[in-house]
C-alpha cells in the first residue's frame, strides 16, 4: 500500500505576530522539535488530522523580510526557495498583527510573489476597534488576492474557524489557478541567471529565482558548481543592496495608501493600553524599579513555591529505596537500582518543581510583552559594557541554559559585541545550577523569615544570581578593552502590544523545557550514575582481602557503636574502591577549597552537566548503605547533612565549604555542552578555550578566599 504523502503546511510572520501561539493552539501537546539540517536552529513542527487529511505543519523562525540579518531568519529564505526542502510548504499560514500591520505587509506581499498557496490571518482584533478589522480585511484580501481570516489567536474559541479555513485550503489543492498578480518582478538583467536556476534546480517562480540569485552566496543548498556558473550569468555591475532598497520601496508604496487612510482619515485614534503603561514601565526612575522587583519575586517564587512538592518528591524516592531493601533480595542488582540508578534519577527530579516554576514565571513575563522591554530599557546600559540591548535577552536567556542564550546571539550584528555576549553568558547562573543551589543553600543560611515576609534562602539565592551578572558585566568590561569593534552599532526592535498571558501556550513552553532539562539531564546522569556505582563498589582485586581484615578489627572494637562501626567499614570500601582511588589522587588540589575526594569526584563528572553533581553525590552517599533499610530511607540532604570531615567531628557540609562550592559553581564553566557550542558559534577553539580557563580560573580562586575567609 502506497503511504498518503502529508501536505506541508509552514507558520510564517515578523516576531511576535503570534505565530508561535497559533502552532500551540492548532497541536497542543503534539509537537516535535529538531534542529534545521547543517545547523542548530530548532524547528518546531506536529503530525495532524484535520477532516480525514493528513497534514505536517511548522512553525518558521520570525523574519521581518525575506532579505534576512540573522541566522534564524535565513532558515526561512532556506526553507520556502527551496522546493527539494523537507519543510517546503504546500501552504501557508501568514499571521500579522494588525497593531503593526504595514510592517508585516512587507513580509506578506514577498510571501506572496513566491507562488504558495497563502491564508492571511489578521491577528489580534480583540485589541482594535471592530471597524478597523473590516476595513483591513476587505483592504488586504483586494490587495493579495488570498483568503484573509481575521482572529485572535489567544482566544482558544477560535479554533474550529481556524481549522475550518485550512482544511477548506487543503480541498483547494490543484485546483487553483496559476498567480498573475506580481507586486516586484525580476529586473530584465537578471533573467538570464533566472532561466539557469530553473533549468538546473526546477525553480518555476521567477521573484523565488530572484531571491536565490540575491542569497546564493551563503544558500546551503547551492553548491559550489551553480554558485560559479550563476555568477556568470549575472551583469558585472550587479548591486544587490541597491536591488533590495528598490524593491522595499516598490512594495511599501502598494499598502502604504491603505494605512495611511485608516490612520488620518476613517478611524478614531486615541492613546492605547500599551502607550500608558510604557510610560510607567520604561520609565528611566520606575522601569528598574519594577524590573528589580520583578526579579526578586522570581526568586523568592522559586525557593517558597517548590519546597512542598520537593519535600513530597524526596519522600516518595526515600520511601521507595526503603521499600526496595526491604523486599528485594540483596543481591548486585538491588544494589545498583538502589545505590546507583534510583538515587541518580531522584536526584534530578526532585528539582523539577523549581525549574518548571522558573519557565513558567519566565514564560509569563514574555507572553505579557515585558522582556521586550527589558531589552530596550537597558540597551545604554550594556553598550557601557561592549555589548547591546540584544545581549540582554543572550542573558536573561542564560538564566533557563547558555546553549539556547549563546545561540540566540546571531541576532547581534555587530561581531564584538556579539563575541562578548558569547563569552560572559555562561556566567549567568542556568537552570542546571539551580539543583546544587537548592541543595547547599539550606547549609550555609536557615530558612528563617526576613522583614516578616522575605525568605532568607530565596535572598541567598537571588544572591547567586546576582553574583553571576555581576561577573558578566566584570568580565565583558575586560573583554571590551582587548577585543577590536570596527563596525558601527545599532539596536532595531519592535515593541508587542501587551497582552494577557495565554496560559495554555505559557504551561506549553513550560512543558517542553522541563521535559528537555529531565530527558537531556536524565540520561547523562543515567549512564554516569551506573558507572560511578560500579566504580564506587569495586576496586583492585587485592583490596577485599584487607578490607576482611579491617572489618574484623572494627567489629571487634568494644567502644564503637553499631552504627559508627557500619559507617567506617562503609567509609573504608568507599575509599579503597576504583572512584575512591581517583578521588584521594586529586584531593590535594581541590583541599584548599575545604572539599573532600567525593566533592573531586562530582566535580570531574558534572562537567558533562552541572545538574550531574547532585546525581553523583546521591550515588556516593548510596554505595554501601543499600542493605540497611533505614539508611536507605534517609534523603540526600539528610546524608551530607551528617558528613564529617575525615579525622574530626566537623561537618564536611559547614558555611564555609557550602558556600565556596556554591560561589565556585556560580563561576566554574562545568559544561563540556556550552563550550561546544560556543566553538561552533565562532568557527574557532581559540575562544573556548578562553572561555574555560578564565572561568575555571576565577572559580577556582573564588572559591579559596571564600572558604579561607569563612573558616
Amino acid at each position: 500500500m502506497t503511504k498518503e504523502r502529508l501536505t506541508k503546511i509552514a507558520i510564517v510572520g515578523n516576531p511576535n505576530s503570534g505565530k508561535t501561539t497559533l502552532f500551540n493552539l492548532l497541536t497542543g501537546l503534539n509537537q516535535k522539535t529538531s534542529n534545521f539540517p547543517g545547523v542548530t536552529v530548532e524547528i518546531k513542527s506536529s503530525k495532524l488530522k484535520l477532516d480525514s487529511k493528513h497534514i505536517e505543519i511548522f512553525d518558521l523562525p520570525g523574519t521581518y523580510s525575506l532579505y534576512p540579518n540573522s541566522s534564524e531568519e535565513r532558515i526561512v529564505i532556506e526553507t520556502l526557495c527551496n522546493p527539494a526542502s523537507a519543510y517546503h510548504p504546500d501552504i501557508i499560514l501568514f499571521v500579522a498583527d494588525l497593531n503593526h500591520i504595514e510592517r508585516h505587509l512587507l513580509l506578506a506581499t514577498q510571501i506572496a510573489d513566491l507562488g504558495i498557496p497563502m491564508v492571511f490571518i489578521a491577528n489580534m482584533v480583540d485589541t482594535i476597534p471592530e471597524d478597523l478589522v473590516q476595513y483591513y480585511e476587505s483592504k488586504i484580501q483586494n490587495l493579495l488576492e488570498v483568503q484573509v481570516v481575521s482572529t485572535s489567536t489567544r482566544d482558544a474559541s477560535q479554533l474550529a474557524k481556524l481549522k475550518k479555513v485550512i482544511i477548506e485550503q487543503l480541498d483547494l489543492q490543484g485546483h487553483r489557478k496559476a498567480k498573475d498578480k506580481y507586486f516586484y518582478r525580476t529586473t530584465v538583467a537578471f533573467q538570464p541567471a533566472t532561466n539557469y536556476l530553473k533549468d538546473v534546480i526546477g525553480i518555476t517562480n521567477d521573484y523565488m529565482a530572484n531571491l536565490v540569485i540575491n542569497h546564493s552566496s551563503w544558500l546551503s543548498y547551492i553548491n559550489e558548481e551553480v554558485r560559479v556558473n550563476l555568477a556568470t550569468k549575472l551583469p558585472p555591475d550587479s548591486n544587490f543592496i541597491r536591488g533590495q532598497i528598490n524593491e522595499t520601496l516598490a512594495r511599501y508604496a502598494t499598502f502604504e495608501p491603505i494605512v495611511h487612510k485608516a490612520i488620518l482619515n476613517d478611524f478614531e485614534q486615541h492613546e492605547t493600553f500599551t502607550q500608558k503603561l510604557d510610560k510607567v514601565i520604561t520609565h528611566k526612575i520606575w522601569g528598574p524599579l519594577i524590573f528589580l522587583i520583578i526579579i526578586v519575586t522570581v526568586f523568592q517564587s522559586i525557593f517558597s513555591w517548590a519546597e512542598v512538592p520537593m519535600g513530597i518528591i524526596e519522600a516518595i524516592f526515600a520511601d521507595l529505596g526503603g521499600w526496595l531493601v526491604g523486599n528485594l533480595p540483596n543481591s548486585i542488582l538491588t544494589r545498583l537500582l538502589v545505590e546507583g540508578i534510583l538515587p541518580g534519577i531522584g536526584g534530578v527530579l526532585v528539582f523539577v518543581p523549581q525549574i518548571a516554576i522558573l519557565f513558567f514565571l519566565l514564560g509569563l513575563l514574555e507572553e505579557f510583552g515585558y522582556m521586550s522591554r527589558v531589552v530596550y530599557m537597558f540597551d545604554q546600559v550594556m553598550r557601557g559594557f561592549g555589548m547591546n540591548g540584544r545581549s540582554m535577552v543572550s542573558l536573561i536567556s542564560s538564566g533557563a541554559c547558555a546553549i539556547p542564550a549563546i545561540m540566540s546571539t546571531r541576532t547581534i550584528a555587530n561581531k564584538r559585541e556579539r563575541l562578548i555576549t558569547i563569552l560572559v553568558s555562561p556566567l549567568i547562573s542556568c537552570s542546571a545550577r539551580l539543583p546544587i543551589y537548592a541543595i547547599l543553600v539550606g547549609f550555609v543560611v536557615p530558612p528563617l523569615t526576613v522583614l516578616g515576609f522575605l525568605n532568607a534562602q530565596g535572598l541567598v539565592f537571588l544572591g547567586l544570581y546576582v553574583l553571576g551578572v555581576v561577573s558578566a558585566l566584570g568580565a565583558a568590561l575586560v573583554f571590551k578593552v582587548f577585543i577590536r569593534n570596527d563596525e558601527p552599532t545599532y539596536l532595531m526592535l519592535e515593541l508587542p502590544t501587551y497582552k494577557k498571558p495565554l496560559l495554555k501556550n505559557v504551561f506549553y513552553n513550560m512543558l517542553a523545557k522541563v521535559r528537555t532539562f529531565v530527558v537531556e539531564a536524565g540520561k547523562v546522569i543515567f549512564i554516569i550514575s551506573i558507572l560511578l556505582w560500579f566504580g564506587a563498589s569495586f576496586g583492585p582485586s587485592d583490596r577485599d582481602a584487607a578490607l576482611a581484615q579491617q572489618a574484623i578489627e572494627v567489629n571487634n572494637n568494644a567502644t564503637m557503636s553499631d552504627e559508627d562501626k557500619a559507617n567506617l567499614i562503609n567509609t573504608q570500601q568507599l575509599e579503597t574502591s576504583y572512584i575512591g582511588i581517583l578521588g584521594k589522587k586529586i584531593e590535594p588540589v581541590i583541599e584548599p577549597l575545604g572539599y573532600d575526594w567525593k566533592i573531586g569526584i562530582a566535580l570531574i563528572t558534572s562537567f558533562a552537566a552541572r545538574e550531574v553533581f547532585v546525581g553523583t553525590m546521591a550515588t556516593l552517599y548510596s554505595v554501601g548503605q543499600g542493605g540497611d533499610e533505614e539508611l536507605a530511607d534517609r534523603t540526600l540532604r539528610q546524608k551530607m547533612q551528617g558528613a564529617l570531615r575525615l579525622g574530626s567531628n566537623e561537618k564536611l557540609y559547614g558555611p564555609a565549604t557550602a558556600l565556596s562550592l556554591l560561589v565556585f559553581y556560580v563561576f566554574a564553566m562545568q559544561c563540556m555542552s556550552t563550550l561546544a557550542v560556543t566553538k561552533r558559534e565562532t568557527q574557532s577553539w581559540k575562544w573556548p578555550v578562553i572561555q574555560f580557563v578564565y572561568m575555571t580560573a576565577l572559580a577556582y580562586i573564588s572559591a579559596f578566599a571564600v572558604f579561607n575567609i569563612m573558616s
